[in-house]
């Protein structure tokens, strides 16, 4: 949830798509539930997801020095 509060804070959601994405999420009991969105709620959260870099991200090797946070 916290990413899609991102996107709405971004502006890339907008107030109405981030309830039903929160809504869809917090009613879905399974992953496959959630992929069950509808098709325009998807397409809503894959633009913002791009705008936001996400892939980007997961796609990042790891920092050689992610094990010595805090140290």
């Amino acid at each position: 949830m916290k990413t899609i509060d991102e996107m709405l804070n971004l502006d890339l959601l907008t107030p109405e798509q981030h309830a039903e994405v929160g809504a869809w999420i917090a009613r879905a009991e399974t992953p496959e539930e959630i992929l069950k969105m509808p098709a325009a709620l998807w397409q809503a959260v894959e633009r913002a997801s791009d705008a936001m870099g996400v892939d980007r991200d997961l796609l990042r090797p790891p920092s050689l020095d992610a094990g010595h946070l805090g140290g």
